[in-house]
Parts: structure tokens; sequence; C-alpha cells
């Protein structure tokens, strides 16, 4: 278990403990307000009229000093006896509000039998009556024996005829007071309050286990999954969690779709590594070759000074090319922030395509509808420039000798912002299906290409990182009847 996964724990067991402690302790105080209470109440029960009924007899038959032996002798119900003064005859403590109750049901239209007035054979008048609490009320069993050893102790003469078992207060058989309660026995164990507590405590700290078990769990798989990768791990890890469905589990699938880019990004500066590597073996042979050759045949100097020259050139265009990708990949670019007059850009493009095109007799055709004589981009205007004329002289290069290349501009709208649409079409041999996503990859030549094409396989790539860094997209798709469509599309702005 992790240094995380204890600091969940604890913080959710002290949380639940408090909790359960403030629970706890808010039922006690109530509890205990409640016991309060009842200890100023007045006890009525069976075995309160029986001890009144047997204090009664005492005092009439032997006044103040017999009922002072009687209350002596009693250990759990101590019967109260206050003469007129509000003196109690035992010098104990009588709460005011208790006394007052007492006389407040003594003078009810039918009094309690529990509380009453009674006059000693001394002339001394007293009112008895019987405190309720939980120690009262809990020793009912041993009322009875109280009762018989107070009167056995203060004598048969002072208590007078005993009370027959039949009388109003003498106490009914065990079997009707005291049923399922034997002798000493207590309803409330002292070590069942702390029961609930213990159960609360013991069930915090099952679930605060559980909650910091299933927060420690994933957070530790990640840090496996990031030591992973910091050795060259890449694989995915999170792919199939998704029962958990919460946020950590976002946060793996995340983490995968990082190693995810991570690696591909990886393997395409390793594949852009080894197809430039590739690309420079070619030119630089050549210039080896020219060379030599110029070294053995001096009179043939200058043709192997031209073709010095023409590898070098493309070696040129070449790292050019290379430098331009490396920063559209990099994003190390001006901010886009110019107006791009469309209709002007393209009508440059147009005129230095149809020069370059002349050689084989290549046709450009442009068509377009009146409405992007108004439409205008924000970005940069030579990366802009430069991206559709990559894709312009790579229809015109694929077209056959006679061939026309058309250019269709349109405006439409996508339900959220207008946008320009400039599709590029020839009727060259086009590519298969499955590489009409692979032609703009760094490098890439279909299987049909020449090997003496000029080119080395950026233009288009060039072309698909300036479109994105407009806010556009790039796509490309194959005619009916032969060749390819490349369309660009590119959101606009209408000077107003």
């Amino acid at each position: 278990m992790g240094r995380l996964f204890w600091k969940f724990f604890l913080c959710i067991m002290l949380a639940q403990v408090t909790a359960t402690i403030g629970i706890g302790g808010t039922f006690w105080l109530k509890n205990r307000a409640a016991q309060q209470e009842r200890a100023l109440d007045i006890d009525t029960s069976p075995p309160a009229q029986m001890i009144i009924e047997a204090a009664s007899a005492t005092v009439e038959a032997g006044g103040s000093q017999a009922l002072r032996q009687f209350l002596g002798k009693l250990e759990r119900m101590r019967v109260f006896a206050v003469d007129a003064k509000g003196q109690e005859l035992m010098g104990r403590t009588v709460h005011p509000a208790m006394l007052a109750k007492a006389r407040a049901m003594l003078e009810q239209s039918q009094p309690h039998p529990v509380v009453r007035t009674v006059t000693g054979s001394d002339g001394q008048r007293y009112l008895l009556f019987l405190p309720s609490s939980e120690r009262f009320r809990n020793a009912e069993a041993g009322a009875a024996r109280d009762t018989l050893n107070a009167v056995a102790m203060s004598g048969p003469r002072a208590m007078g005829p005993a009370p027959r078992p039949h009388e109003a207060g003498a106490p009914p058989p065990r079997g009707e007071f005291g049923r399922g309660m034997p002798p000493g026995s207590r309803m409330d164990s002292p070590y069942r309050t702390f029961i609930p507590l213990a159960a609360a405590i013991a069930a915090s700290l099952l679930f605060s286990f559980l909650l910091a078990w299933y927060f420690a769990r994933p957070i530790r798989d990640l840090r496996q999954a990031f030591e992973a990768a910091s050795h060259g791990d890449l694989a995915p890890r999170f792919h199939a969690s998704g029962k958990r469905g919460d946020e950590l589990t976002d946060l793996g699938r995340d983490f995968d779709r990082m190693t995810g880019r991570l690696r591909n990004l990886m393997e395409s500066q390793t594949r852009l590594l080894h197809d430039v590597s590739h690309e420079l073996r070619s030119p630089l042979a050549r210039l080896q070759a020219a060379i030599g050759l110029a070294h053995q045949q001096p009179d043939k100097i200058d043709a192997s000074l031209q073709r010095i020259e023409r590898e070098s050139e493309r070696m040129d265009k070449l790292i050019g090319e290379l430098l331009t990708l490396s920063r559209l990949e990099a994003g190390a670019t001006s901010p886009l922030s110019e107006d791009i007059d469309i209709a002007e850009l393209l009508h440059d493009i147009m005129e230095d395509a149809r020069y370059e095109a002349k050689a084989r007799q290549v046709g450009i055709a442009l068509a377009g509808d009146a409405a992007i004589a108004d439409a205008a981009v924000t970005g940069r205007p030579e990366l802009l420039a430069r991206a559709v004329e990559n894709v312009v002289r790579n229809a015109v290069k694929h077209s056959p000798d006679g061939g026309t290349v058309e250019v269709n501009l349109s405006r439409l709208h996508d339900g959220k912002q207008d946008l320009l649409r400039i599709a590029v079409l020839d009727r060259g041999p086009g590519v298969a299906s499955a590489d009409l996503a692979r032609i703009f990859e760094p490098f890439f030549r279909a299987s049909h290409t020449q090997h003496n094409t000029d080119g080395h396989g950026l233009g288009l790539a060039i072309a698909q990182h300036v479109i994105s860094a407009h806010g556009g997209r790039i796509g490309a798709s194959l005619r009916s009847g032969g060749g390819l469509c490349v369309e660009m599309l590119l959101p606009v702005n209408t000077p107003g």
C-alpha cells in the first residue's frame, strides 16, 4: 500500500469516526437530558405504591421516629418525607420541581396513591412520595425485599398490621410484575451503550479501507505505466478498463491516447530519418559519379558540371522542404493574421502553373462561382500560396501529356461557418484506394510512380500542415474514369 492509500484511508476514517462520535454524542446528551427530566418525575409503579403504603402505616403507628428508622433501612427505594416547612425528614435535598409536581398530583380530583399526606402519631404531618429514576425502576424486583427488611428491623409495633397481599398496596405475584426479569437483573447494561459506537467505527474502518483502495489502485497502475513509458514501453494498458466509469478511468484512457500519439510520432520520426537518408543517397551518388566522370574525361567537364549543378539544386530543394515541414509540424510560424484575397492569390498561382505546363502541353482550366470574388481568408499568404501551388503542380506533374488540370472554386456552408472549396482534378494514374490517406505522408510514393520523377513526396505533406494551420482540411478521392481529386476547404470571412 502506498502513501496515497494511507492518506485517503486516514482522512476518510477520521471523517467517519468524527461523524460517528458526533452523532453518538448528540444521542447521549439527548438521553442524558431525558434521564435528568425523568429523575424529577414521581415514581408511580406498583412497587412505589407498596412502599408508600408501608411508610404511611409506619408514620401513623410510630410517628416521626419510626418513619425515620424505616426510611433509613431502605436501600433502593428512597421515599421522601417532606413536612409543612419543606424540610425532608432525612435531611436530603428535594428538588423544587419534584416537590411542586408531587403537590400538584396531590391536588388532583383523584389523587394518585403514590403521593399522599399522612399525619403521624406525634401530630407531625408529612408529604410522602418516591422520586423516579433508572436505578429505582431497575430495582422493582428488590422492592418487596427492601420493604420486608425495613418492617422486620423496625418492628411490628411500628408498622402495625401488615398489609394483606390482596390489598391495594400489596405487590402482585412475581409472574405479573417480574415476568422475564430474574432478581437483580438490569435491563440496560452499560456495555450496550458502546455497542453502536463500536459497530459504527468498525463500519467506518471497512468503508474507509474499500474507498481508499478504490482510489489508490488506479493511481498505482498509472504510476507503473509512467515508469514503463520512461523506459520506452508505450504499449496501451488502460484500453479495457472502462468498467469503473470514473475520472480515473478517463485519465487512464487519456494516457493510452498520449502514449499512442508518442509512439506514432517516434515511428514517423524514425521513418522520416530513413526516408531522408534514402532521398539524399541518390543525389549524392550521382554527384560522386559526375565528379569521377569529370576527372576521367576532362573533355566532358561541362556536362559533368551541369549534372553537379542539377543535383545540388535538387538537394537544396529537398533540404528547404524538410525545413519548412519541420517548422510547420513544430508550429514555429508567425501568427496567421493577414487577410488574403483568394482571387488574386489563385490568379498568380495559375499563371505560374500554366507557364510550367506548356512544355508538356498540359492545360489548366479555372472555374469558379462569382461569389468567391469577395472571399478572404485570414492567414499567411506565402504559406497558403505554397500549399495550393504544391497541389496544382503535383496534378500537372502526374497528368498525361496533352491532358487538362481542372481547378474548381466554390463556397459552401457546413452549418457552422462559410467555407471556400478549392478542388484540383487531374486525369493521371491516381493511387490505390488504400493509399488515399497516405499520400499526405512525407516521402510517400505510389507504386506506379517512376523513380526519375522530379520531387520528393513532401509537397502534399506541406500542403496538409498549411491547410490545418489555417483551420481547414484537405482530402483526396478517386475520379470516375481515372485520375485524382484533391479538395481543400478553408474558412472564409467576408470583408465588411
